[in-house]
């Protein structure tokens, strides 16, 4: 039996709503767990990987605006986890290093991805992992997302205001205080 348009669209949002719901509950598990959100742990992980690196060249790799990575960075500091610091190259240049005890978390942190999910991922052929990496932008796309900060972490609440504002899924109250910042 043929499902209608109609059925369809809800099957699709019906989806959409487990997924967002699966991040949010991963999400909250690494904070409780963990001590630390998905984008935090990013950074950590894109720092460790890069060595001594420029907020911006980190802001760039992890596909976050750069007052969000210092953000980020802001919090990780007042843990202990990453300190900014004058680069030796240049000493006008401050860089992020990672600190023993950021290392160490590293050490202990979950994937950021969840763990079925790339098991499962992984299981795929090539030509089945570049559908879903096809369908998953093309669904991006559809919701004028295209040009949000992205990084390669299922963690929901990131970006910022402005981020929200291009979807039109803010207040005109908030609106207008993205559009000032």
């Amino acid at each position: 039996m043929t499902e209608s348009p109609k059925q369809i669209e809800e099957e699709i949002l019906s989806a959409l709503r487990r997924i967002s719901r699966a991040i949010s509950l991963y999400s909250s598990y690494v904070q409780r767990a963990h001590g630390i959100t998905g984008p935090q742990l990013l950074v950590l992980r894109e720092a460790e990987r890069s060595g001594e690196v420029a907020v911006s060249t980190l802001a760039e790799r992890v596909s976050l605006s750069h007052a969000t990575v210092t953000g980020i960075l802001d919090r990780l500091e007042k843990r202990g986890l990453a300190v900014r610091v004058a680069s030796d190259k240049d000493r006008r240049k401050r860089v992020v290093q990672m600190t023993r005890e950021g290392k160490a978390l590293l050490g202990i942190a979950p994937p950021l991805l969840q763990s079925r999910f790339l098991d499962e991922l992984r299981k795929l052929e090539d030509w089945e992992q570049t559908l879903v990496l096809s369908s998953l932008q093309r669904v991006s796309a559809m919701m004028s997302a295209e040009d949000l900060s992205a990084a390669p972490v299922l963690m929901p609440g990131e970006g910022d205001a402005s981020e929200w504002a291009s979807l039109g899924v803010l207040a005109e109250g908030v609106r207008e205080k993205a559009k000032e910042s």
